[in-house]
This record gives C-alpha cells, structure tokens and sequence, in this order.
C-alpha cells in the first residue's frame, strides 16, 4: 500500500498543470465562494432585520453565536466524513447541507427560526474550509501546490467584497430574504456541477481502491505533460497506517499542536481586528459614518494580501513565511493603534489587513494540510479549525474585556501574544513543506 501511495502521489507531482488541474481548482473554488459568500453577507441581513424590527441586537449576537457554534462542530465532522468516505462525498454533503439550509433561511417566519438555520447553515461553512484546502492540496504537483491554495484563498476572500456589494444594491430593494436565495441557488448549481469532480487518488489509494486512482491518475496524465523537472521514481517507503488516535500522539502529536496554534493564532489576529476595526476608528477619533467608509478602505488590503501570499509562497516557503509576516503583523499593528491622523490610520490599517491575508494564504490555506498524512489529513486540519473556531466564540469577550481595562494598546498585547506565540512554535518546532511531496512530508 505504501509502495501505491508513493507511486501514485509521484505520478501526480510530475505533471505539468493542465484543464484538469484548472477545473478541479474551479470546482473546488466554486463551492468554498458561496460557502464564504453565506458567512460575509451576515452583517447586511442583520442591519436590515434590526431596521426591520424582525430583530434586536440581542437576538443579532445568537445569530452570530450559532454561527460560530455551527461551524466549529461543521469543521470537526468535516474530518472524520472527509477521511472515512471520501473527499467528495464529504464536500457533496456539506455542500447540500449549506444550500439547503440558506434555502430555509429564505423562508423562515421568525428571526428565532432564521437563528436556527443559521446554525445549520453554520454546519457547511465549517466543513467546506478544510475539505476544500485539504482535497486541493492531494491533486496538485508539489512545486505548483502552494500557489494553487493561495489562489483558492485569493477567489475565496473575493466574496466579502461582492457580498457587500450584492447585498448594498439587493437588500434595500428585494429584502435580506433574497441574500439567502442567492446563495442557496448558487450552492445548488455548484452541487450539480461537482458531481464530476473526481475522488482524491491518494485518498483512494489509502481505502486500497487501486484501481479507482488508477483511473483518475492516467486520465490527469492524459491531459497534461510530464515536467522536465520531475525526478525518477523515489525508493519505496515503510508502510504505516494513520489513526485519529495517532494525531494525539508522536510523531504526529507535534504537526497536530502546530496546525492548531497557527490556525488559532491567526483567527485571533483576524477577528480581533477585523471585527473591531469601526470601533477602533471611532476610539481614534472619527464618527461613526467616517469609520464605516474608512473600514471598507482598510479592508482593501486583503485581496491583495492574498495576491502576494500566491507570489510568495513557492518563494520564502510556509514555515519562514509565516514566522516573518507574524512580526510584521506586530509592526504594523502597533504603528496602527499608536496614530489618530486620517491617512495614517487607513495605511497602518490596510497593511495590517494585508499581513493577515498574507498569513492567511500561508498557513491555513497552505501549511495546515501539508502536516498531515493523508489518511488523516480532513481530520488533522478539522481539529485546527474546531480550535480555531472554538476561538472565534471566545475572542469578542477576551477583545472587550481587554479594551476596557487597557485600551487599544491591551487589544495590541493580545494580538502580539498570539503572533509571537506563533513565531516561537514555528521557530523551535516548525517543518518547511515548500515543493515536497505529500509523501515525503508523511514520512518524515
């Protein structure tokens, strides 16, 4: 079996990119952008329920509460169906479970109703982020595998510009009932197309379904050049079989401890800043309306963060790559809250969002999978995400508490605790991934 993997995963890094590797990309993309899409469009529908007064500002944070909630367990189950049945069943499934749930969301009476299918909805959106990088990483040559996850990043964090857009020119004329119509028929396309997304080879070489990966590997190869950078056959490896036990244990134990602190660590730094950011303008000095177009500045930064996350990644590497941009994190966050002048503010504040782009695009999209063998791979990167966003439920009242007592300079501690966190586990215990295969990474 380990002789297959090798084998198969080898057949794979030697290809050139070709249709098939673009159209496994954009079906894989297509999904994880409504998926993002249903996440982002929560603030316009929540603004006009309370103008409404379907809502309140108490009934708006269980919303966000279920959200959360939904999809810390959706990443968690994402793992254990992505590594037992499959990679497409999996993404089919959640797929489904988001679509459908948006579809309730269209037609729910009440807002308690809404708050309910929203937890549902939540479901899919945390299962779609680690079957989606997961699955890309297994199909893609290893010296192209870490532009095209931070490609699929940079598609991926599109939606939180068009969501505002759609829901600025749909909201006010069509209602927030439409924003779920979207995105729920948008879902339901994208299922019907991935139908004809192939199954992981190397997944399915690690059921033993030989002959399925087979299958799917030669017709890659019909489709595509060998590279003239494709090395001989490698020698054949001991063969070892994953459990979901052996993510808790050696050697595994310290690929699991570093996927969790980078994912945890960077969710922190998104959300305490980014959700905050009107509020900071406006302890800065600036009224409410002024902050409100002074965020969308700032959030600029991050479509290009992505795009020089996909320049760099195949350049400085994962491990490095990540390690410097966490002290340019603190750099650049510290010049942020320590200036009052309008133009200063929206710079500092669109590099910071740029760095956390950047970092995005460098470790869940890129590094997190790269740890893990394949047969525990969705179930590897769905414990960092639980974590993650385990987090995400926590860090609005660590943020609060911590602004209260100190300040902007108390939210700046938090966030340079968690990025240095980083940079020392990374330092002391990281791995470099950079344009080696998955299998050499397995046993390593």
């Amino acid at each position: 079996m380990a002789d297959s993997a090798v084998d198969i995963g080898w057949r794979l890094d030697r290809l050139n990119i070709s249709r098939f590797h673009w159209r496994v990309l954009a079906l894989i993309a297509a999904g994880m952008f409504f998926d993002s899409f249903d996440l982002y469009l929560a603030s316009g529908v929540l603004g006009a329920l309370v103008q409404s007064g379907e809502s309140t500002l108490a009934l708006n944070a269980t919303f966000i509460s279920a959200t959360f909630l939904g999809m810390m367990i959706g990443a968690w189950c994402a793992g254990l169906l992505g590594d037992r049945f499959g990679r497409k069943f999996s993404y089919q499934f959640n797929l489904m479970l988001f679509g459908g749930a948006s579809l309730a969301g269209a037609f729910c009476p009440s807002m308690q109703w809404l708050i309910v299918a929203r937890f549902f909805m939540g479901l899919g959106l945390g299962a779609e982020i680690v079957v989606g990088y997961g699955t890309i990483s297994e199909f893609i040559p290893a010296r192209h595998r870490g532009r095209f996850a931070a490609l699929l990043n940079l598609i991926i964090n599109s939606s939180l510009f068009l969501a505002t857009v759609i829901g600025w020119l749909v909201i006010p004329k069509f209602g927030w009932r439409w924003m779920f119509a979207i995105v729920s028929v948008g879902a339901f396309v994208v299922w019907f197309l991935r139908r004809s997304l192939p199954e992981s080879p190397r997944w399915l070489v690690s059921q033993g379904r030989l002959a399925e990966a087979e299958k799917i590997v030669s017709r890659a190869e019909a489709e595509s050049t060998i590279s003239k950078e494709a090395t001989p056959p490698p020698a054949p490896v001991a063969s070892r079989t994953y459990t979901l036990g052996d993510l808790f244990r050696p050697p595994l134990l310290v690929r699991t401890i570093l996927a969790v602190v980078v994912t945890v660590c960077l969710l922190t730094f998104n959300f305490a800043f980014v959700s905050w950011v009107p509020t900071f303008l406006v302890k800065q000095g600036l009224g409410i309306s002024n902050s409100l177009g002074v965020s969308a500045l700032i959030f600029a930064g991050g479509p290009l963060g992505s795009l020089i996350g996909l320049l760099l990644c195949e350049k400085i590497g994962r491990r490095w790559g990540i390690v410097a941009f966490s002290a340019v994190g603190i750099v650049v966050s510290a010049a942020y809250v320590s200036v009052t002048d309008v133009t200063l503010v929206v710079t500092f504040g669109f590099l910071v969002s740029c760095v956390i782009y950047i970092l995005s695009s460098l470790s869940i999209a890129c590094y997190v999978p790269e740890l893990f063998p394949t047969e525990v791979r969705l179930r590897g990167s769905g414990i960092a995400n639980t974590a993650g966003r385990a987090v995400n439920i926590a860090v609005p009242y660590a943020i609060a508490a911590t602004f209260d007592e100190f300040g902007l300079y108390g939210v700046l501690g938090l966030i340079s605790a968690a990025l240095l966190l980083q940079m020392i586990m990374l330092t002391t215990m990281g791995i470099e991934t950079k344009q080696r295969s998955l299998e050499e990474l397995a046993s390593a």
